[in-house]
């Protein structure tokens, strides 16, 4: 037998279910009852109960990608402040390899960096590397702050919460599994999503938050709601690992665009030296004929004397 309902708000101690279910994360087993052991909300899904914290820290897991702020240049490594209560470290070899390099003039104190989680060690120290697809150095952009247990809800079930956001508001954005996520676009679309993201991160437990941000975003954006369609089953709020977003690849391509429209521009503008040397050809041609017809009149007058 049941007690609760999917995303329900439990206390430590409260009762969830009978033997029936299976104990999750944030649950513990007694007298055969599955119990609540933090508060947070309920997670049903194939007969395991779960209980999601409200408010956590991230805590570092091996294959996690996250965000991080260099604070640090030390002799062979950066370290890197992941929003966690535990440390971040990025080795020199984890960038270069065996070469040498002046970490500093690749990544400096205050850079914003797109890592993966390499391993973890018996404190929580994470060591962190670049190695995988769109791993790299954030440029512009700002950096919203969300509880990580909220980051499956910003991304949505097969990442239709986030795609949403992003094809509404035309910003990029990519999402760390510790709670920082990157967003890039007009200055006023990037304030848009900033305070969309804090709106899920707030009613992240309620239900219909898909449509109600849809909502939002067409009236902030459009003026008016957005046309009416077929009720959908609401997402369910699972625990998921976010998908990577190559971001690095969007990055280079907006460069590589820039690059070609500056190439067009130079091959449409005429070249003041090609027009100058055309000039100079067609007056010594001209001047040529003038020397040409002379000298056959001259001829023709002797002829006749």
């Amino acid at each position: 037998m049941i007690y609760v309902e999917n995303k329900d708000l439990v206390i430590p101690g409260q009762i969830l279910s009978d033997d029936e279910y299976y104990s999750g994360r944030g649950t513990f087993k007694e007298n055969g009852k599955v119990c609540s052991s933090l508060i947070g909300l309920v997670s049903l899904r194939n007969k395991k109960i779960r209980v999601i914290p409200l408010k956590s820290k991230y805590v570092p897991k091996k294959g996690d990608v996250v965000i991080g702020k260099i604070n640090d240049v030390r002799f062979s490594m950066w370290d890197v402040d992941i929003n966690s209560p535990y440390s971040g470290i990025l080795p020199a070899f984890e960038v270069f390899g065996r070469e040498k390099k002046e970490l500093n003039k690749v990544y400096d104190v205050g850079d914003v960096l797109f890592l993966r989680v390499v391993d973890v060690d018996e404190i929580k120290k994470a060591k962190l590397g670049l190695k995988g697809r769109g791993m790299g150095k954030f440029k512009g952009g700002i950096i919203v702050d969300i509880a990580p247990t909220k980051v499956p809800r910003l991304i949505g079930k097969k990442g239709s919460m986030i795609n949403m956001i992003k094809d509404k508001t035309n910003c990029k954005i990519v999402v760390g599994q510790n709670g920082l996520v990157w967003v890039k676009g007009d200055e006023d679309m990037e304030q848009l999503t900033k305070n969309i993201i804090h709106l899920i991160e707030a009613e992240a437990h309620t239900s219909g938050l898909t449509n109600k941000i849809k909502n939002k975003l067409y009236l902030a954006i459009d003026g008016e709601l957005p046309p009416e369609e077929t009720p959908k089953e609401e997402e369910e709020f699972v625990l998921e690992k976010p998908k990577l977003q190559n971001f690095k690849e969007e990055l280079e391509q907006e460069e590589r665009e820039a690059e070609e429209k500056e190439e067009k521009e130079k091959e449409d503008k005429p070249n003041i030296a090609e027009v100058i040397e055309e000039l100079r050809k067609k007056t010594k041609n001209k001047d040529n004929s003038l020397s040409l017809g002379g000298n056959s009149n001259n001829s023709f007058i002797l002829n006749n004397k």
